[in-house]
């Protein structure tokens, strides 16, 4: 059962999570391997076209190789990568026609016979970004018009246990933070949900959370602290020619089997912190109540307060580079709704560490 998104006064548009994340790459199977890695199940195949829908709980990817599309023009530029976002909303035409009365930049996409026209806007680094409505509780919605669901498979295939998307980064060159922030509050009514900035060795992060009227679109807006051109975020611009979306946040209820899974399907991690943090771990939250020796073994990061005996928690772990610069992290939250920003300098460190042991390793450039 679909349920129906709901219009108010603070929420317009009826906003309503994110509905989907659309992957493209100049060839096949670069994606496939690492979305299998990551516990989802190809459920269907497009009607007419090259583009395939992979699942876990709610999460739906699709992975674009239609030629000549925007995936496929947004590939040649940025190699495999995140090429479009879809919003859920009350009512797409109603929400497409209030977005470009407020400014949004209009795209129309070439549809085939029989094919639902997605209303879509210009979003990050020329991505897309649709407006899908799935409020019929008995109707079809798009994935029964446009997709061929494979025989046997499940629906809704459980995976590794991660059940949405909790989150996504754009990271923007220097200075347009506040362009950025600008866009999503005039065009869907988003507002500042954190701000925080993180100083390294090397370089800086300056970082502010937009979030949408619904609570379950959220988007930390990165950019370099310090114009140093070494940076991570600086080396993300470069690799990837220019803005875009750096990782993806999945969430599950069991972070600590859901890990055990991905381990088990090949996807690799980042770097775990060095033991000093887990030893410090009950220092800096007193009374946590997690198995220190099952965080350390798995190099889970935890952040939150336990001020007043209740702990609030944030759990989380990020993998390696997945393809191209750009990586995924997976959550578990217990209360908290922060981003971790007690877990950000130790994470930055590791990056700003692997940066320079390739830069060591190589010519001097970023690997």
């Amino acid at each position: 059962m679909i349920k129906e998104t709901t219009i108010t006064d603070n929420n317009p548009l009826g906003l309503d999570g994110f509905e989907f994340l659309e992957f493209s790459a100049p060839e096949k199977g670069v994606l496939e391997a690492k979305f299998e890695a990551m516990g989802f199940t190809r459920v269907a195949r497009h009607r007419s076209k090259d583009v395939q829908l992979w699942r876990q709980g709610e999460i739906n990817l699709i992975a674009n190789y239609e030629p000549r599309s925007p995936a496929a023009y947004f590939a040649a530029e940025h190699g495999p990568s995140i090429c479009a976002m879809a919003f859920r909303v009350a009512n797409a035409g109603k929400a497409y026609a209030t977005v470009v009365e407020r400014g949004a930049e209009p795209v129309d996409i070439p549809t085939g016979p029989m094919e639902l026209k997605l209303p879509a806007i210009r979003g990050i680094g020329h991505s897309l970004i649709y407006l899908i409505d799935r409020h019929s509780e008995n109707g079809p919605d798009l994935y029964d018009i446009d997709f061929l669901f494979e025989d046997g498979i499940e629906r809704h295939p459980p995976g590794a246990g991660f059940k949405t998307i909790d989150h996504l980064t754009h990271n923007v060159h220097e200075g347009r933070i506040a362009h950025w922030e600008n866009f999503y509050r005039r065009i869907f009514g988003f507002r500042e949900f954190r701000q925080f900035d993180v100083t390294g060795e090397y370089s800086g992060l300056n970082t502010k959370v937009m979030a949408a009227p619904d609570g379950k679109i959220r988007i930390p807006l990165n950019e370099e602290g310090k114009g140093d051109s070494k940076g991570q975020i600086a080396e993300f611009l470069r690799e990837y020619n220019g803005e875009g979306i750096q990782h993806i946040a999945f969430d599950s209820d069991n972070l600590y089997a859901s890990l055990d899974s991905l381990k088990q399907k090949g996807t690799e991690f980042a770097s775990p912190p060095p033991d000093i943090y887990y030893d410090q771990l009950e220092t800096r939250l007193p009374g946590h109540g997690e198995p220190v020796a099952e965080l350390k073994a798995r190099g889970i990061l935890v952040d939150g307060t336990t001020e007043g005996g209740n702990p609030r928690l944030l759990m989380q772990i990020f993998s390696k580079l997945t393809f191209g610069p750009v990586f995924f992290e997976f959550i578990q939250r217990k209360g908290d709704e922060g981003f971790g920003e007690g877990n950000i300098t130790a994470l930055f460190k590791s990056i700003e560490a692997d940066y320079k042991l390739r830069e060591g390793e190589g010519t001097g450039q970023p690997a």
